[in-house]
């Protein structure tokens, strides 16, 4: 990593298209001034060659028209004063009304102090603007630079829906200076550092400028994928399911071999871009987060990641706080949901439960069965108890043939019952696990075949859900979204009955 960062304009130039900027920025509102900050601004502009700490403009990315908010450290630290924050929201607001994706490129030691507390309060109506952006269902992306500390972070740089940071950067609320005057201390080392963020689960990415435009191109080509005219996908008739025992496929569907969603998403989807956490500093591995692409049907994918959940590290209440961070994306972006459920179970533990995972359970499955946006389920491998339940509400319910969905494991429902492990598989078989068996009661709408196991044929298998996932996506999308949640409503109201 080179010790010189580029400046706003370096790094803009060096992410856009050659030749594509061009500035929105009028001259800087005026504001009160002492005569020694008269000075400072003079020598600030000097310095940077810039006549405030932001630049605002728009710009081709990779041919697609973006708009840009980046800060400059050589202006006065890239603090954020009136003239600055009024030069940000003016471009933020005009991205909006223009319709445009909003990039984002914070470096600043916070607001402006020359300013006081009427710098300080400028967070409130940048925040307010990007909420706004957000509302409108735009994307906002946010790329993190060394520093990026203060009210900068407490507001427009914590709200991206995809959060990249700068390699080494100095990320955090409080200035290592300003602790160490008011402690009289230093701050831990490392703590706010932007590859720690990213192992709190607090940033998507850590990458150095040269890479940032790939990555924005990747999102931007999920996020801003048509929802209408997608080619027809029109499925035929599924084929029968097989008569496979319940314990068959119980065992199957336990094979160390077996496809999980990190195969689906490498041989069934495009552009692919995994997230990170939940956003709120944590990160479980046993839940994986991604934005995606089927066919051309754009998606927010979230999955049990039968690879991160282990019998010393299952799946906590961390997992499902990071899969509402999906929801939330789904329904901010306007984008498909799909949810994927492979897990043994969720964790039974004292941190599982002080960690509030029967809540996780519940906060899940009431957001997303009235989640405003289109919501298709997998059913992959193992579908034991809460946790696999907290991802199932869904429009449509496509199960892989070897799936199954059970209050507990076989075994733990024999244990109750007969009061051994022995009857598990008569318990699988009673209790009417199996894809086809819920293909019949009307808690799955389609059966994947595996042929005969999709552990032998991972690639061709992940293929055909890819295929049967575009189709659903497609179908939902060209669905009346009214007509489509009270569908939703009405299949879990009357089920079973």
């Amino acid at each position: 990593m080179s010790a010189r960062r580029p400046s706003a304009l370096e790094l803009l130039q060096l992410v856009m298209d050659d030749g594509s900027l061009a500035s929105w920025d009028a001259p800087p509102v005026p504001v009160e001034t002492s005569e020694d900050y008269a000075r400072e601004l003079a020598g600030a502009r000097e310095r940077s060659g810039l006549d405030e700490a932001v630049v605002t403009g728009e710009a081709r990315l990779r041919g697609r028209r973006v708009a840009f908010v980046a800060c400059e450290f050589a202006f006065l630290a890239g603090s954020i004063g009136v003239a600055a924050a009024e030069r940000l929201v003016l471009a933020i607001e005009r991205a909006t009304r223009e319709g445009l994706p909003l990039l984002a490129a914070p470096v600043s030691g916070g607001t402006r102090m020359q300013e006081g507390t009427v710098a300080f309060l400028q967070m409130v109506k940048i925040s307010a603007a990007i909420a706004a952006h957000k509302a409108a269902g735009l994307p906002y992306l946010v790329y993190l630079r060394h520093p990026t500390t203060g009210g900068v972070l407490a507001s427009w740089g914590s709200l991206g829906h995809v959060t990249v940071a700068e390699p080494g950067a100095l990320v955090g609320f409080l200035g290592p200076r300003v602790y160490e005057a008011l402690h009289g201390q230093s701050f831990p080392e490392g703590v706010q550092r932007s590859e720690n963020l990213y192992d709190k689960g607090l940033v998507d990415a850590v990458l150095p400028p040269e890479e940032v435009s790939a990555v924005l191109d990747r999102a931007l080509n999920v996020l801003l994928a048509p929802r209408e005219g997608l080619p027809d996908t029109e499925p035929g008739d599924d084929p029968a399911v097989p008569d496979v025992p319940a314990w068959q496929s119980i065992e199957r569907s336990r094979r160390p071999d077996r496809p999980g969603v990190r195969r689906l998403l490498r041989y069934a989807a495009s552009d692919v871009l995994p997230l990170n956490g939940t956003g709120e500093g944590e990160a479980d591995p046993g839940l994986l987060l991604a934005i995606a692409r089927f066919g051309g049907a754009p998606c927010v994918f979230l999955g049990q990641d039968r690879r991160g959940q282990t019998e010393l590290a299952p799946m906590g209440p961390g997992a499902l706080r990071e899969a509402r961070r999906g929801m939330r994306l789904a329904s901010e972006l306007r984008l498909p949901l799909v949810t994927v459920i492979d897990t043994p179970g969720a964790a039974l533990s004292k941190a599982a439960e002080e960690g509030g995972l029967a809540g996780e359970i519940a906060r899940c499955l009431a957001e997303l069965v009235v989640l405003d946006a289109p919501t298709v389920s997998v059913l992959l491998g193992q579908g034991s108890g809460g946790g696999a339940l907290a991802l199932l509400p869904a429009d449509r319910v496509v199960a892989a043939q070897h799936a199954w969905l059970s209050p507990l494991p076989p075994e733990g429902a024999s244990a109750i019952v007969h009061r051994d492990v022995e009857h598990a598989p008569q318990m699988a078989d009673e209790q009417g696990v199996r894809s086809s068996d819920l293909l019949a009661h009307g808690i799955v709408d389609r059966v994947v075949l595996e042929l005969p196991d999709a552990a032998d044929e991972p690639e061709a298998f992940c293929v055909r859900l890819g295929e049967v996932l575009q189709q659903e996506l497609v179908g939902l999308l060209r669905a009346a979204p009214e007509q489509r949640l009270a569908d939703r409503l009405a299949r879990y109201r009357r089920l079973g009955l």
